[in-house]
């Protein structure tokens, strides 16, 4: 278990502050070659680090004693099968229970692979070892980094902001032949990027949660070297001009948004100072404070598959792609062994703290159409929606992109290894549990789009 880095400033207290908040820190980066996620066209292990990875905990308190605890990681993405593991142990150790425990990744292209991923790769003894090796330090990690933070718990208020960059672009391009991955600007974005600061009673930064809506994939399957791509740059951007503050990254509904342009370190790094000024920016900007009471809700549904025969798979036996002939062959076993996947437990969560914030936290790799849906219905005051939070077992596509289809529909959920593609019914069905779980934390929708909510 790698040293953890806690921030803790003692002062003295001028005023009674909202909440109490801890953080900290912990490296998680690998110290020995390991596969890298998210590039089927990779060949081999990582070759050095261009950027530590961390892990980091911010844990908030309300004046009740009612916890929530938001931990970010610069992965891919944390599976259902670490994911689960972790925040038992995080139960059983603190007392937190999932409903307000908050596993967020990066979805970083050049960090580990969290998992063995059977069907994009093909490993060796040695390196599926080095996989699981890695997978169980990581555990240990996310523990250990959510003890630490609840031991900074210390007076602090929290402020709300929201700054614009403007590097992410709509990937899903249309062509004669269908949806490309591509450029393209007439596509839905959302520029936004929210924030939370944190500081003493007397007005010092202690942290900065951050998040933006874009693939973390300026870094192409050509590079090697370990780092958290742009949101890693921008969370050492941040901490450099801060040295006294924790700068942490949230990954929001961008599974069909890419940097633009991309390809290079150096074009990570820009992007990365591009988006860390706009978070100083917004930082001394007009801020609202969050007050209130805590509220949490979680919530796992269910989502069914397309349907699906032995004959589909039977079919690809024959392709000369080996990811797909590996894929086909893994859903023939679940055939043979009776149990043929038709659908997945997918979770929904929502964070509030009175009526001034919250927090929609939805499990996959979730398009922009969710964040733009639900901000419709419940206004984009006061509102965040982030993707790869609790379980990345997908894409996660709304109506429209399962309808025009393309990578994020379809071929992807070859590389995750699910059967194929979500039945129709698979946006109705989240936000069905989206609806519930805001219920249950105070949240209505809002009468007119941008208002506050309830209005």
């Amino acid at each position: 278990m790698r040293g953890i880095l806690a921030v803790l400033i003692c002062v003295p207290v001028l005023a009674a502050a909202d909440y109490r908040v801890g953080v900290a820190a912990i490296d998680i980066t690998p110290r020995e070659p390991v596969w890298l996620a998210g590039y089927g066209n990779r060949n081999h292990p990582s070759e050095g680090v261009n950027l530590d990875l961390k892990a980091k905990a911010m844990v908030i308190q309300d004046a009740k004693g009612q916890r929530v605890a938001i931990v970010t990681t610069d992965l891919v993405g944390l599976p259902r099968a670490i994911a689960d593991p972790v925040a038992a142990r995080i139960e059983k150790s603190y007392g937190l229970p999932h409903s307000v425990l908050v596993l967020n990744s990066s979805h970083t292209h050049t960090g580990p692979l969290p998992l063995d991923n059977r069907i994009m790769f093909d490993l060796n003894g040695r390196d599926r070892e080095a996989v699981e090796s890695y997978a169980r330090s990581l555990a240990d990690n996310l523990v250990a980094v959510v003890g630490a933070a609840i031991q900074q718990l210390a007076p602090a208020d929290v402020w709300l902001g929201s700054g614009r960059a403007h590097f992410a672009i709509n990937r899903r391009e249309p062509t004669p032949a269908g949806v490309k991955i591509g450029l393209n600007p007439e596509g839905p974005t959302d520029p936004s990027v929210p924030l939370l600061k944190v500081t003493t009673p007397d007005g010092r930064l202690r942290a900065v949660l951050f998040g933006y809506a874009c693939h973390n994939t300026t870094m192409t399957g050509q590079i090697y070297q370990i780092s958290g791509d742009y949101a890693g740059f921008a969370q050492e951007e941040i901490e450099r001009k801060y040295p006294s503050a924790t700068a942490m990254f949230l990954e929001l509904c961008g599974a069909d948004q890419n940097p633009n342009p991309r390809g290079t370190v150096e074009l990570a790094r820009q992007h990365g100072q591009e988006l860390a000024a706009e978070v100083e920016r917004a930082m001394e900007g007009k801020l609202e404070r969050a007050r209130g009471p805590i509220h949490a809700a979680y919530q796992v549904v269910d989502l069914a598959f397309a349907h699906h025969t032995r004959e589909t798979y039977e079919a690809r036996l024959g392709e000369k792609n080996p990811v797909r002939v590996r894929h086909a062959r893994a859903m023939l076993r679940s055939y043979d062994e009776g149990r043929p996947i038709r659908q997945y437990p997918y979770p929904v969560q929502a964070i509030a703290f009175g009526k001034s914030l919250v927090l929609v936290a939805l499990g996959g790799e979730v398009v922009v159409d969710y964040d733009l849906r639900i901000k419709k219905e419940y206004g984009a005051r006061g509102v965040i929606v982030a993707g790869y939070s609790n379980d990345v077992m997908a894409y996660i596509p709304s109506l429209r992109v399962l309808k025009e289809g393309g990578y994020e529909a379809d071929d992807s959920m070859i590389y995750y290894g699910q059967p194929g593609p979500w039945a129709d019914d698979v946006e109705e069905r989240i936000f069905g549990a989206i609806h519930r779980v805001m219920q249950r934390v105070g949240w209505k929708p809002a009468m007119v789009a941008g208002g506050s909510p309830g209005e």
